[in-house]
Protein backbone atom coordinates (compact mmCIF):
# COMPACT_ATOMS: atom_id res chain seq x y z
CA UNK A 1 0.00 0.00 0.00
CA UNK A 2 1.14 3.58 -0.61
CA UNK A 3 0.56 5.70 2.48
CA UNK A 4 0.94 9.48 2.75
CA UNK A 5 1.92 10.67 6.23
CA UNK A 6 1.75 14.20 7.62
CA UNK A 7 4.55 15.40 9.89
CA UNK A 8 3.44 18.18 12.27
CA UNK A 9 0.73 16.97 14.65
CA UNK A 10 0.96 13.42 13.28
CA UNK A 11 4.52 12.14 13.67
CA UNK A 12 5.45 14.93 16.10
CA UNK A 13 3.46 17.32 18.28
CA UNK A 14 2.58 20.67 16.66
CA UNK A 15 5.43 23.12 17.23
CA UNK A 16 5.79 24.41 13.64
CA UNK A 17 8.17 25.79 12.48
CA UNK A 18 10.16 23.97 15.19
CA UNK A 19 10.01 20.18 15.36
CA UNK A 20 7.86 19.04 18.25
CA UNK A 21 8.29 16.03 20.49
CA UNK A 22 7.62 12.66 18.84
CA UNK A 23 4.09 11.31 19.30
CA UNK A 24 4.36 7.99 21.16
CA UNK A 25 5.33 5.09 18.90
CA UNK A 26 5.12 7.16 15.69
CA UNK A 27 8.53 6.30 14.24
CA UNK A 28 8.42 2.71 15.52
CA UNK A 29 5.09 2.22 13.73
CA UNK A 30 6.37 3.87 10.55
CA UNK A 31 9.46 1.62 10.55
CA UNK A 32 7.20 -1.41 10.96
CA UNK A 33 4.98 -0.29 8.08
CA UNK A 34 8.08 0.07 5.88
CA UNK A 35 9.26 -3.39 6.99
CA UNK A 36 5.80 -4.73 6.08
CA UNK A 37 6.39 -3.52 2.51
CA UNK A 38 4.35 -0.30 2.45
CA UNK A 39 5.60 2.77 0.55
CA UNK A 40 5.49 5.88 2.74
CA UNK A 41 5.35 9.41 1.40
CA UNK A 42 6.00 12.36 3.72
CA UNK A 43 3.13 14.72 2.84
CA UNK A 44 3.63 18.00 4.68
CA UNK A 45 3.13 21.73 4.31
CA UNK A 46 6.83 22.06 5.09
CA UNK A 47 9.06 23.19 2.23
CA UNK A 48 12.73 23.97 1.67
CA UNK A 49 14.94 23.78 4.76
CA UNK A 50 11.96 23.06 7.05
CA UNK A 51 11.11 19.99 4.95
CA UNK A 52 14.78 18.96 4.85
CA UNK A 53 14.88 19.20 8.66
CA UNK A 54 11.79 16.97 9.00
CA UNK A 55 13.20 14.41 6.56
CA UNK A 56 16.53 14.37 8.43
CA UNK A 57 14.74 14.07 11.81
CA UNK A 58 12.90 10.99 10.49
CA UNK A 59 16.06 9.47 8.96
CA UNK A 60 17.87 9.81 12.29
CA UNK A 61 15.09 7.64 13.76
CA UNK A 62 15.28 5.03 11.00
CA UNK A 63 12.35 6.23 8.88
CA UNK A 64 13.23 6.75 5.22
CA UNK A 65 10.36 7.85 3.01
CA UNK A 66 9.78 6.76 -0.57
CA UNK A 67 9.20 10.40 -1.51
CA UNK A 68 8.61 13.84 0.09
CA UNK A 69 5.68 16.07 -0.94
CA UNK A 70 5.32 14.23 -4.25
CA UNK A 71 4.50 10.76 -5.52
CA UNK A 72 7.93 9.85 -6.81
CA UNK A 73 11.27 11.24 -5.75
CA UNK A 74 12.16 11.59 -9.43
CA UNK A 75 9.55 14.32 -10.01
CA UNK A 76 11.17 17.69 -10.57
CA UNK A 77 8.77 19.52 -8.24
CA UNK A 78 7.90 22.14 -10.84
CA UNK A 79 4.29 21.00 -10.95
CA UNK A 80 4.43 20.52 -14.72
CA UNK A 81 2.75 17.31 -15.81
CA UNK A 82 2.18 16.35 -12.19
CA UNK A 83 -0.86 16.88 -10.03
CA UNK A 84 -0.52 17.89 -6.37
CA UNK A 85 -3.17 15.26 -5.70
CA UNK A 86 -1.45 12.08 -4.59
CA UNK A 87 -2.38 8.69 -5.91
CA UNK A 88 -2.08 6.81 -2.64
CA UNK A 89 -4.17 4.30 -0.74
CA UNK A 90 -4.27 6.06 2.61
CA UNK A 91 -3.49 9.37 4.32
CA UNK A 92 -2.42 9.53 7.97
CA UNK A 93 -3.03 13.07 9.23
CA UNK A 94 -4.00 14.69 12.53
CA UNK A 95 -6.69 16.65 10.68
CA UNK A 96 -8.77 13.53 9.98
CA UNK A 97 -12.44 13.57 10.87
CA UNK A 98 -12.40 12.68 14.56
CA UNK A 99 -8.70 13.49 14.97
CA UNK A 100 -5.82 11.08 14.91
CA UNK A 101 -5.91 7.80 16.83
CA UNK A 102 -2.84 6.49 18.63
CA UNK A 103 -0.19 4.84 16.47
CA UNK A 104 -1.05 1.33 17.71
CA UNK A 105 -4.61 1.79 16.48
CA UNK A 106 -3.34 3.17 13.17
CA UNK A 107 -1.20 0.09 12.66
CA UNK A 108 -4.09 -2.22 13.59
CA UNK A 109 -6.42 -0.44 11.17
CA UNK A 110 -3.91 -0.70 8.33
CA UNK A 111 -3.30 -4.37 8.99
CA UNK A 112 -6.98 -5.12 9.75
CA UNK A 113 -6.01 -6.64 13.08
CA UNK A 114 -9.42 -7.50 14.56
CA UNK A 115 -10.96 -4.09 13.94
CA UNK A 116 -12.46 -2.44 10.89
CA UNK A 117 -12.34 1.28 10.24
CA UNK A 118 -16.12 1.42 10.57
CA UNK A 119 -15.97 -0.30 13.96
CA UNK A 120 -13.25 2.10 15.18
CA UNK A 121 -15.21 5.18 14.05
CA UNK A 122 -18.42 3.90 15.68
CA UNK A 123 -16.73 3.00 18.98
CA UNK A 124 -15.15 6.45 19.19
CA UNK A 125 -18.34 8.37 18.42
CA UNK A 126 -17.19 9.72 15.07
CA UNK A 127 -20.09 8.10 13.20
CA UNK A 128 -23.25 6.24 14.09
CA UNK A 129 -23.47 2.66 12.97
CA UNK A 130 -25.41 2.80 9.69
CA UNK A 131 -28.69 0.90 9.61
CA UNK A 132 -27.67 -0.39 6.18
CA UNK A 133 -24.65 0.12 3.99
CA UNK A 134 -24.63 3.37 2.08
CA UNK A 135 -22.59 4.65 -0.84
CA UNK A 136 -20.26 1.67 -0.78
CA UNK A 137 -18.08 3.33 1.87
CA UNK A 138 -18.29 0.64 4.52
Amino acid sequence: MTIAVDFDGTIVEHRYPAIGKERPFATATLRRLIDDGHRLILWSCREGQLLDDAVQWCKERGVTFYAHNREFEEEDGSGRHFSRKLKCDLFIDDRNVGGIPDWGTIYALICNNNQSLEQYLCENGVIEKPKKKRWGIF
